[in-house]
């Protein structure tokens, strides 16, 4: 296991290091106190972080609560030398697992790294979610319709969170559901310190029994306070909740799309067959190209595509390159209707092509397992 050590007494530091050495794990050490926690995190990202000092001042927790909601992933113990049971109880409160006395004990150090290497091992056996981005190259391209339809599709058989990050103008509840929502992603943003699975459900609308909708902020001064690091600790915790988080993406790639962008399994831009659209995705595949992501994490949406538009699959490769395409037939009317009675397509029209389509596009996406023989067979024996 990777293990940070901090401690502003180097003969601590190199206690802990030692033991923590001889049981076969890599332990990194650090001189310096919490104010250090967040700098460690970020730059090793350990699976735990050992931290060692007097544990009075509750300001101090601060940097704990940082660290154990915007990296949830890192389980967090504190080495206290002397303590209150405020900071006790306020530690436990800020996410730390366990408080150990300072100097600690080598048996005390393996019981407690034990019970945190269990734990981080139980976590690890369960799938962690995918995260798919769906953004357009141009307004009107039909993302949002796109996105939320793909998800109620893929929560056929799966979980499915969608996050509206048009922070803005977003509506994609909208598409599939005419309700209100009670709470949107600034509110799960204001109380990202309390951020658990718990509020992160309750914060969304259940639109299905497997589809849940963060939707978009209603008011724009609230959506201007929602930050990048927000969005990291949303997505770090949706990703163990859920077997697929969609991301509705606007347009613009501004510091919280590009924070979303790194985390997802897969993005998709969506365009029509049009020269602007053409323009808008090679300027973007720049984009993704100068920020390191890989050639196969992205593919292209061409939406209400046409055999017999001017713009075809043999120009848009000559022009975008060597990317991979699916094109999404057109049925404007259908999708339209939809669209206005914020109904999911396959309620409206299930036997239509975009429908059908979408259907195709989760199964790739989220194979369902074969049925054997002896298994039909049995139902049917079973029915008869």
């Amino acid at each position: 296991m990777k293990i940070a050590v901090i401690s502003p007494n180097r003969s601590h530091l190199e206690d802990v290091g030692r033991v923590l050495n001889a049981k076969g794990h890599s332990a990194l050490l650090f001189d310096g106190g919490k104010s250090r926690m967040r700098e460690v995190a970020e730059q090793e990202l350990p699976e735990l972080m050992l931290v060692d000092g007097i544990c009075c001042d509750t300001h101090e927790l601060e940097h704990v609560e940082y660290v154990t909601t915007h990296h949830p992933a890192i389980a967090v113990i504190l080495l206290c030398s002397t303590h209150t049971p405020e900071f006790l109880i306020n530690s436990m409160r800020a996410g730390v697992r366990e408080v150990l006395p300072s100097p600690v004990t080598p048996p005390a150090l393996e019981a407690a790294v034990g019970r945190v290497a269990a734990k981080l091992k139980q976590v690890s056996a369960r799938k962690v979610g995918k995260i798919l981005a769906l953004m357009p190259t141009k307004g009107g391209a039909g993302a949002t319709f796109l996105a939320t339809n793909l998800g109620w599709q893929l929560a056929e058989t799966r979980s499915v969170l969608l996050v509206d990050l048009n922070l803005q103008f977003g509506d994609a509840l909208s598409f599939v559901h005419d309700g209100k929502a009670p709470s949107t992603l600034a509110d799960v943003a204001k109380d990202i310190s309390r951020l658990d699975a718990s509020l992160l459900a309750a914060s969304t609308v259940k639109v299905s029994s497997n589809y849940s909708i963060l939707a978009a902020p209603e008011d724009l001064a609230h959506a201007m306070e929602v930050k990048p690091e927000h969005i990291d600790a949303i997505l770090s915790l949706a990703v163990t909740q859920y077997d697929f988080v969609l991301l509705d993406v606007p347009r613009s790639l501004d510091t919280i799309a590009i924070k979303a962008l790194d985390r997802a399994w897969r993005i998709f831009p969506v365009l029509q067959s049009s020269l602007p659209d053409l323009r808008n995705a090679g300027k973007l595949l720049e984009a993704f190209k100068s920020l390191g992501y890989a050639q196969d994490k992205t593919e292209l949406i061409i939406n209400r595509f046409d055999k017999a538009d001017d713009i075809g699959l043999d120009q848009v490769r000559r022009s975008l390159g060597n990317v991979r395409i699916n094109t999404v037939p057109n049925s404007y009317r259908e999708v339209n209707a939809s669209i206005n009675q914020g109904d999911p397509l396959t309620r409206t029209t299930r036997g239509n092509s975009v429908a059908k389509h979408l259907a195709d596009f989760a199964q790739t996406l989220s194979p369902r397992p074969e049925e054997s023989r002896s298994g039909l067979l049995g139902r049917i024996f079973r029915k008869a």
